[in-house]
């Protein structure tokens, strides 16, 4: 899927959109891969001598891949917006010129309240995981 397609999907842009493609996807589970350039602007200063993706940025990807996901499921002029975020572990450092893939899936859906489950691998190895919860929330005309 092109950049085009998934920005059709999810409101984030450059330099804030984190997912480079959709890998697969059905109606519970999507997996989302991006590959962090060198040039990306958060390593200017973290940190300029070990460059390391940051976690939050990690948890973000994830949530944009969730957002991807849900687009299937939400009428058009609706947003999920993250509500919350449990169970955050951090295993794996994460670096310029890695690919990082993305899974995230469903658990449950209450009204418009979805709350969904990510694993982020780097190198075929867990780097991340947590817990997450949106809600919808309607974009202005």
């Amino acid at each position: 899927m092109t950049t085009e397609a998934i920005q059709a999907k999810i409101p984030h842009r450059p330099p804030m959109l984190l997912v480079d493609e959709i890998l697969r996807q059905d109606a519970q589970t999507i997996v989302c891969a991006k590959t962090f350039r060198a040039d990306e602007f958060f390593f200017q200063g973290h940190y300029p001598d070990y460059p390391l993706v940051p976690g939050v940025i990690l948890c973000e990807s994830a949530m944009q891949a969730g957002a991807l996901l849900l687009a299937e499921l939400i009428h058009s002029g609706d947003v999920p917006v993250a509500t919350r975020m449990n169970d955050i572990k951090f295993k794996r450092m994460v670096r310029p010129g890695d690919r990082i893939e993305m899974e995230v899936r469903l658990k449950e859906r209450l009204a418009d309240a979805f709350f969904l489950e990510a694993k982020v691998r780097c190198r075929d190895k867990l780097a991340v995981r947590l817990d997450f919860a949106c809600t919808l929330a309607k974009i202005a005309d």
